[in-house]
């Protein structure tokens, strides 16, 4: 596509004053990745095509950015490219192409990537730098690109999907401002195509952000397709695509990831099923709501009260609320526990429209007070909404005023905007048994609010543990599990020696009463269709002690180790980057080990074979299109769907025979072998029948091997 970034110089004696009261207009958003002439006093860049490709198996999504990048310019440039990454994703890859050949980079200990890509700048070779600036941005230096000349670049990173009362959401982050004062205008085509495959069955996949740009397609329970195409399009809003989960019974299910020789990956997945549920009790609400002057950037504070007025709206007749606004000071609605009625509806709606986003950030004050509203009898949910930008010195602090909280009290923060402090808010809420939640505005605001009620008022299990017995697990992710609850799976990572049987013992207490689970499982000794989930365990363990770091006021002491953890399993942070250098020669020269190279190898070719997979699913749906012969007349099917709406008889001609139900077990102790889970738990087994996709299925298709052709001969026109 033909999407033209300029960089509009900044002036500061032509910014008008705005009064202290006011909000700030949004600036413009980055797609998704800016690339801008580092100093280069307004040039022009274009990026001439920008393919989205996301891939999500069992709930982990694999998101591959492939851009080219033209330079207008009569000049060489340092091009600067800025993209911010969503929760739980940790970046996996980072190419350039170089000669027609894509070169892979590797992670460096940060200083001295910075060090060997600024001694190429002297001599004009061809190094790539990435960089993480803060907990949400990464920056990508390139130079050089020369006049007129084109440069690709390839970004692939790794998340966790979260779950909310079963729906599994994917958000692509477009409404961020990774720096300020840049300005993208956007013209030209954006493509965004996603894949996914859930052992969970799934239904009614759509898009709230872009419901009528979407194609959604149904090749299955277990196996549904989404696809959009702008060209010249607003792309001010995130893309969020959502799908509901057939939950089962409570259940622990499993992926395992282990070359021969060495240590294995576990991810144990445990889910509350619906015969956990609790009856709707009343609850305390104090909501903590963030209107400092950085809540007026990207209109967070517009989007911060629309989103505490569908939780107020949310409320059940038995609960009891109050609303504490804060800046450098605190300020309530009641100043009291409230009951839920139609008039303190309207009194909170119109504590909020007086609000303006002004003044500092003092979080500390703000909780001292909600913890003031706990009353013996009845739990307090202290509901943060807020971007997390606290001082630095302020976050010590602010964890240690946690830790001695009333007891009795559990935390929740909700991150307002893409431009959040996630680190930190996630922080906080697990620290006290809570939850954290990230908003984007292309989202469900009332189904949102509904299903994080919900949540509030059942968590299904507390103080859980996980003990396996039978195999050696160990360096477990996170150590200390957290509590339950319906409608949000806990994912614990471990590593393990040799495979065999296990018996995995869950425990825990439903409201007082104890609770306890077994789960036969078999460990693989060798499993190579999920080596996501090894990035994903060392991810976890590097957040763990950067949060140590935290805790401890940047002590230092975890910094080797962070490196290690980076450099072993190529992941950037704050103290290790991604170097990409010419070619391999120069790898060895600098005695930098081709380990992303490797790794990325494996993951590619496990991707290949997801893929292949998916294209045989695919495949039977598309020659199920048309009249059939000597075939018994298909059963009524879900219908493939335009958006969010069911495909009308000129969308699709015929939709293919609906899967059976997934078979339930009620027994306690449930069995696993393989290196995936299956059956009973949240993850129940492939079912029989395919659900046939029909002609929308199709033209995804064949778009794709279109997109694959253009993409193979643009590669042999490089090389």
């Amino acid at each position: 596509m033909n999407l033209l970034l300029r960089l509009l110089p900044l002036a500061a004696g032509l910014l008008a004053a705005t009064p202290p009261f006011a909000a700030e207009p949004p600036p413009r958003p980055t797609p998704g990745g800016l690339l801008i002439a580092d100093g280069g006093l307004g040039g022009v860049l274009e990026i001439l095509s920008h393919d989205v490709r996301v891939t999500i198996n069992n709930g982990i999504a694999v998101t591959r950015i492939d851009q080219v990048f033209h330079n207008t310019e009569g000049r060489t440039v340092e091009a600067l490219y800025t993209f911010p990454v969503p929760k739980n994703a940790s970046v996996a890859n980072f190419s350039m192409w170089i000669g027609g050949v894509e070169m892979v980079g590797e992670v460096v200990e940060k200083q001295r990537a910075r060090e060997i890509y600024d001694s190429y700048k002297r001599v004009n070779r061809d190094p790539g730098l990435l960089e993480q600036v803060d907990y949400k941005t990464f920056e990508m230096r390139i130079f050089p690109i020369l006049a007129d000349a084109e440069q690709r670049v390839r970004v692939e990173y790794y998340q966790e999907l979260d779950v909310d009362d079963d729906w599994c959401s994917y958000t692509y982050p477009l409404a961020t401002t990774t720096r300020p004062g840049l300005d993208a205008q956007v013209k030209g085509r954006f493509l965004l195509t996603l894949e996914a495959r859930s052992q969970v069955p799934m239904r009614n996949m759509q898009s709230v952000s872009h419901a009528d740009e979407f194609v959604i397609a149904s090749h299955g329970a277990n196996y549904h397709e989404a696809s959009m195409e702008l060209s010249g399009g607003d792309l001010a809003r995130d893309v969020v695509i959502a799908w509901q989960l057939e939950r089962a019974r409570t259940g622990l299910d499993m992926l395992a990831s282990k070359q021969k020789g060495e240590d294995g990956f576990v991810q144990l997945t445990l889910t509350a099923g619906k015969e956990l549920e609790q009856g709707d009790v009343g609850m305390d609400y104090v909501f903590v709501s963030d209107v400092s002057g950085s809540m007026a950037n990207d209109g967070k504070l517009a989007l911060s009260q629309h989103q505490l007025r569908a939780f107020v709206d949310a409320l059940g007749a038995k609960d009891r609320f109050d609303i504490v606004a804060f800046n450098v000071q605190a300020e309530t609605l009641f100043g009291r526990l409230g009951a839920v009625d139609d008039a303190a509806r309207q009194r909170s709606a119109d504590f909020l429209a007086g609000q303006r986003a002004r003044g500092g950030t003092r979080l500390q004050p703000a909780l001292e007070r909600a913890f003031r509203y706990l009353d013996d009898d009845r739990p307090l949910n202290v509901v943060i909404l807020s971007d997390g930008m606290t001082e630095e010195k302020e976050h010590r602090e602010l964890l240690q005023l946690i830790r001695s909280r009333p007891r009795g009290t559990r935390m929740f923060c909700i991150g307002v905007g893409n431009d959040v402090n996630r680190p930190l808010l996630r922080q906080v809420a697990e620290s006290t048994g809570g939850l954290a939640a990230f908003l984007s505005r292309g989202d469900d605001f009332e189904r949102q609010a509904k299903a994080f009620r919900r949540k509030l008022t059942r968590p299904a299990i507390a103080d859980v543990a996980v003990a396996v017995e039978g195999v050696q697990v160990y360096d477990l992710e996170p150590a200390m599990a957290p509590n339950l609850y319906h409608g949000s799976p806990v994912r614990i990572y471990a590593r393990y020696k040799r495979g065999g049987k296990a018996s995995v013992r869950v425990t825990g207490t439903i409201e007082g009463a104890p609770f306890a689970e077994i789960t036969e499982i078999e460990l693989p000794a060798v499993a190579d269709g999920d080596p996501e989930i090894e990035r994903m365990w060392a991810w976890r363990r590097v957040q763990t002690l950067l949060d140590t770091e935290r805790e401890e006021g940047e002590t230092g002491r975890n910094v080797p180790e962070i490196v290690r953890l980076c450099e072993s399993f190529s992941i950037p942070s704050e103290y290790a980057s991604f170097l990409v250098l010419e070619n391999d020669l120069e790898y060895q020269r600098w005695k930098i080990d081709r380990k992303n190279a490797g790794r990325l190898g494996r993951d590619r070719a496990a991707q290949q074979r997801l893929r292949l997979e998916l294209d045989r699913i695919r495949g039977e749906a598309e020659r199920r299109v048309g009249p059939q012969q000597d075939e018994p007349e298909a059963a009524p099917a879900q219908p493939v769907r335009v958006g969010n709406r069911p495909a009308t008889p000129q969308d699709t001609l015929r939709n293919g025979p609906q899967p059976p139900a997934p078979q339930q077990q009620d027994s306690g102790r449930r069995q696993r072998t393989g290196g995936r889970g299956g059956g009973g738990g949240a993850f129940d087994p492939l079912t029989g029948s395919l659900l046939l996709g029909g002609v929308l299925a199709a033209a995804i298709a064949r778009r794709r091997r279109k997109a694959q052709a253009n993409e193979a001969a643009g590669a042999g026109a490089e090389r």
